[in-house]
């Protein structure tokens, strides 16, 4: 698939490629976890130049799907490629079934693999046909090209894009941020001013918040312990979340995270609590309707918990607002300055607890289409562990699916066990449904 006359540049490195680029470097190998990924059906079919002509005008589009990041004299570059190509994967099976076992295999494949940013564009395509037309599409992005909210917007425009509409018709009806644009608005005054406001609530919230969030076992942790990984499906709290919020007069998201937040100084025994809430950072109409990672770390600090949840909740709606207006910043920047700061002896609050609430009104309605169905009933399950996460105690991600909300959880099992790791979960459920002032249900079994 070949790319020609496109909008090329180069320019600094966004704030949010920086901090996505410095994360998979420290991950080493491990980077590919964070790659995005999407198999889906194409029904009816469709004949492969309509597909690679829709693949085409997206990378027309939008710019990140064709910029390379290179470190130049200490510095993070990005190169937007006017002209290139993409190498297209084509494979032909005989029914629907093989066809959709062969874009899962696909999938697997491409995911496992490593991106190098420098050398080639974040993106890997491959197209399933059977009998001559496309019925299966496989889509793997570098977590340095898109962040969760930027990839919902990319299918969105592809499915406009195979309809029959051209990269101009888009550009025509809505405007909205490409990286070189970003990084030159982050350059600006009025972007340098943003910084140092973040980094100050940053270093703020670190001199005030809790040293130890979670109590930790005296000696050396196992070096061979691994992470386990909790999920729980919910029905019952997709159905209680708008209730709840209508109920507290908050967003949603508000009463989740002040749940999560009673939850874990519950089992911490702590009456603060402190977490990095990953944010979006779309604020603007441009932002929103763009494909680029501009995902960062919020730092969110509530002093004390009451023992009445509406209330915390009441007192969770300033940290929360304090948070997300200061999530975009200068992240290497702002880690040197935290690295000087424990070099000088300060002690840090402990801000090894991440909340990830992926949610967006476009994910809400992908996952009510119609014909799709979700579960009957919650489901609590361990499917996996990980190896250790460096600087992680707690990660938790909050998830649309059809027909409920999924909280998946990975935790140091040197920390907590699977019994309390239940008991996190269930508890963020039960305060949700006891806001909306529903019966709280009965506890699931671990499948």
């Amino acid at each position: 698939m070949t790319v020609r006359d496109a909008r090329g540049g180069r320019g600094p490195a966004t704030w949010g490629q920086r901090a996505i680029h410095s994360a998979l470097v420290k991950l080493g190998t491990e980077a590919p976890r964070y790659n995005l990924r999407l198999a889906a059906p194409v029904d009816p079919g469709m004949t492969p130049e309509a597909v690679l002509r829709a693949y085409t005008e997206l990378l027309h589009l939008h710019d990140a799907l064709r910029t390379r990041l290179v470190e130049e004299d200490g510095d993070l570059v990005q190169i937007a490629d006017a002209d290139g190509t993409l190498p297209v994967a084509l494979l032909h099976r005989d029914t629907p079934e093989l066809a959709e076992e062969a874009a899962a295999d696909l999938l697997g494949a491409y995911a496992r693999q490593p991106f190098d940013p420098a050398g080639g564009w974040p993106v890997r395509l491959g197209l399933v046909l059977v009998d001559g037309l496309v019925r299966q599409t496989v889509v793997v992005l570098s977590h340095t090209a898109a962040d969760g909210w930027g990839m919902r917007r990319m299918v969105r425009d592809l499915m406009l894009l195979a309809a029959g509409r051209t990269a101009r018709d888009l550009r025509a009806e809505r405007e909205f941020a490409q990286p070189l644009e970003e990084a030159a608005e982050q350059r600006s005054p009025r972007g340098r001013r943003r910084d140092a406001a973040a980094r100050r609530h940053w270093r703020d919230k670190l001199a005030a918040g809790p040293r130890t969030l979670l109590p930790r076992p005296p000696g050396e942790p196992d070096p061979r312990r691994t992470f386990p990984y909790a999920l729980l499906r919910s029905p019952a709290l997709a159905a209680a979340l708008p209730e709840a919020a209508a109920r507290l007069q908050t967003s949603d998201a508000t009463v989740l995270l002040a749940a999560a937040a009673t939850e874990l100084a519950r089992l911490g025994g702590q009456r603060a609590f402190l977490c990095q809430v990953v944010v979006g950072n779309r604020f603007t109409e441009q932002a929103a309707e763009a494909v680029t990672t501009l995902a960062q770390e919020g730092l969110f600090h509530l002093p004390e918990i009451s023992a009445d949840f509406a209330e915390t909740v009441r007192r969770a709606r300033g940290p929360a607002l304090a948070a997300y207006r200061h999530s975009g910043y200068d992240k290497p920047e702002l880690d040197a300055e935290l690295d000087g700061l424990r070099a000088a002896g300060v002690e840090l609050a402990d801000h090894s607890v991440f909340w990830n609430d992926t949610r967006d009104p476009l994910a809400a309605l992908m996952a009510d289409a119609p014909g799709r169905e979700g579960p009957a009933e919650r489901e609590l399950s361990f499917p996996d562990e990980f190896p250790i996460r460096p600087g992680v105690s707690v990660a938790v991600d909050v998830v649309v699916v059809p027909g409920a909300v999924e909280l998946r959880m990975v935790v140091d099992g040197a920390l907590l066990s699977r019994e309390q790791m239940a008991g996190f979960l269930c508890g963020v459920e039960e305060l949700v449904l006891g806001a909306a002032g529903q019966p709280g249900p009965d506890r699931p079994k671990a499948g």
